[in-house]
């Protein structure tokens, strides 16, 4: 009597791109939040760098990461020249 033996391979995946990912979702969406995104901003540029270099699976992912991660960093920036434009401006 033979076995029988089924081998399920297990599809490559890029999780550091994953985690970069999600952290630069939340870190868009925390965005008005004092510190917060701009530690979700640096984890979610690295996990995407590191991700693009890994591994050429699900490459898209990581560049996402590092657009989110790029993305929350330009809207913090943004956040605090408004913040300081209607703070200089004097009441008409």
């Amino acid at each position: 009597m033979s076995e029988n033996r089924v081998v399920i391979e297990k599809p490559e995946g890029n999780d550091l791109a994953v985690a970069g990912m999600v952290l630069g979702i939340i870190g868009v969406v925390l965005n008005l939040i004092p510190f917060i995104p701009y530690v979700l901003g640096v984890l979610a540029i690295i996990f995407g760098i590191v991700g693009m270099m890994k591994k050429p699976v699900k490459q898209g992912i990581a560049i996402a990461s590092l657009i989110l991660g790029i993305v929350t960093f330009a809207q913090k920036i943004l956040f605090w020249v408004v913040i300081i434009l209607l703070g200089s401006m004097e009441n008409v």
